[in-house]
Order: C-alpha cells, then structure tokens, then sequence
C-alpha cells in the first residue's frame, strides 16, 4: 500500500507569515512546534507535499534561486528534527496573471494529484488561508485551518461575513494541534 499523502501550505503554517514575503533563507523561520509535527507525519508514514503561492517572484521581489535556498533551507531544518518533504509545488504568479495554480484555483493540487497518482478525496490539505480551503475543496481534498499566520484572519473576516469558511473545514491551533489529530 501506498503511503498516505498530505499536503501543507508553507507561509504561515511550516513558517512564520510575513506581508513583505519571505524573500531569503534568513527570513524563513520555523513556527514553533511545525518542525517537530512534520517529523511525526513522517515517521507515521506519510508523503508530505508543500503547495504554495509564491506571487513575489513575479512581482521582481525575490527569485527561483532565492526560492531554491528557502526551501534547502525548510528542508535541512526539517531533517534535522527527522521529517521529510517529498515534494513542494509552487505557484510563482500574482494575482494579476489569472493562472490556474495560484490558490484559491486548484491546479496544484491537481498537479500533485497526478504526480502522485492519488485521488485527492482521502488527502488532508492543511493551509492558514480561506485560498487554501477552497483550492483543497475545489480539488476534493479535505481542508484543515490552522490558526498560525493568517488563520485568525480567516476566522475573523468569516465572523464578519467578509467570506464563507467551507462548512467541512476542520480547525487547529497550529500545526502541531492538527498533526496530533490526525495520528489519533
């Protein structure tokens, strides 16, 4: 049997958010707990998959270079605490270019879909953003909010009828919080 598959947003869910970006290693830091959480998915056995929305390379502010080391960078930090990413999918446009793999549009996650030859009905997407909850919908993955970087937002501006948090979302505090849930 194949293993499991999971899929995780990166800003604001593995690392602290920033609204200037992550543009270099340096700025990529862990939340507390994340590094620790995705070790224990792999030692559960899961495939562990990144999507991500990187519109600060279109927008001149960094490069896939720059990307490139982040995500050395997430990786090393991650070993060291014995968890693996299996794959990272990134979207590098901006809102302005209408493409079908920036979150909220599914393309990603059917990316990894095919990628990995697994229907997404059984996948948890995991992600701190209402993007992330309709692409992981849109693409018949489950959606998990975690509270960490912009899921209090999300929370919020819901409470405020600003938008519709999918009815099937299941919340978390962090990270951590959702990776104990799903090892119960």
């Amino acid at each position: 049997m194949k293993n499991p598959l999971i899929i995780l947003d990166r800003d604001g869910v593995i690392n602290i958010d920033s609204p200037h970006y992550i543009k270099t290693p340096k700025e990529w830091i862990p939340i507390k707990g994340s590094s620790e959480a995705i070790a224990k998915l792999t030692h559960a056995g899961f495939s562990i998959v990144v999507a991500t929305n990187q519109a600060g390379i279109s927008k001149g502010l960094f490069t896939f270079e720059d990307l490139h080391a982040i995500h050395s960078k997430m990786i090393d930090t991650l070993s060291q605490y014995g968890g693996t990413i299996d794959a990272i999918f990134f979207c590098p446009h901006s809102p302005e270019d209408f493409c079908n793999c920036r979150k909220p549009q599914p393309g990603l996650l059917h990316e990894i879909q095919k990628r990995f030859r697994k229907d997404l009905k059984d996948v948890i997407f995991i992600g701190d953003s209402h993007s992330d909850l309709i692409a992981a919908c849109d693409a018949g993955a489950s959606p998990y909010l975690v509270q960490t970087g912009n899921g209090k937002k999300t929370i919020e501006d819901e409470k405020k009828g600003i938008l519709k948090i999918p009815q099937q979302t299941k919340i978390f505090l962090n990270l951590s919080d959702a990776v104990k849930n799903i090892l119960i």
